[in-house]
This record gives structure tokens, C-alpha cells and sequence, in this order.
């Protein structure tokens, strides 16, 4: 928890006790647990955001792969038909 170990956390309490005093303890501690809890949501949210953007970015363009990819086999596609129409009209 924190790299905190038991004696840190005792020693802490403890200090907080004659600050605080022990009639508004329980209430700095309410305080401070609810305060931890709306950091960590909000942490959360902020990853939660940050992975979808990057997934979205990451998506690979398919658009224009696809494009470039039906050209390229639409022109192998009329060489070809070039070459053999070349080829049966050089017959005798």
C-alpha cells in the first residue's frame, strides 16, 4: 500500500491522533477515504478515455488499403488481357 509499511501507517495514526484529536478522527478519515475513492474514479475515467482514443487511432485505415489494393490487381488484370490479345493477334 504506497511502499507504507505497518510501523509508518501506526506512526501516522498516531500523529493524527493528537492533531486531530480523537472526537474528529472518524470524520478526517470518512473524509479522506472518500476523497482517495473520487481521485482513483477519476483516474479511471481518464484511462478509460485515453485506451479508447488510442484504439481508435490504431485502427488501421481500410478504406484506402483496400483502394490501392483492387488498382493495383485491376491493372495486373489489363496487362494481362493486353499481353494475350497481343499474343493471339501476332499468330498466323
Amino acid at each position: 500500500m504506497f511502499g507504507i509499511g505497518f510501523q509508518e501507517l501506526i506512526i501516522i495514526a498516531i500523529i493524527a491522533l493528537l492533531i486531530v484529536g480523537p472526537k474528529k478522527l472518524p470524520d478526517l478519515a470518512k473524509t479522506l477515504g472518500k476523497g482517495f475513492r473520487d481521485f482513483k474514479n477519476a483516474t479511471e475515467g481518464v484511462t478509460e478515455d485515453l485506451k479508447d482514443a488510442m484504439k481508435e487511432d490504431e485502427k488501421p485505415k481500410k478504406d484506402d488499403g483496400l483502394k490501392d489494393s483492387l488498382l493495383l490487381k485491376k491493372s495486373e488484370t489489363e496487362e494481362a488481357k493486353n499481353d494475350a490479345a497481343g499474343r493471339e493477334a501476332g499468330k498466323p
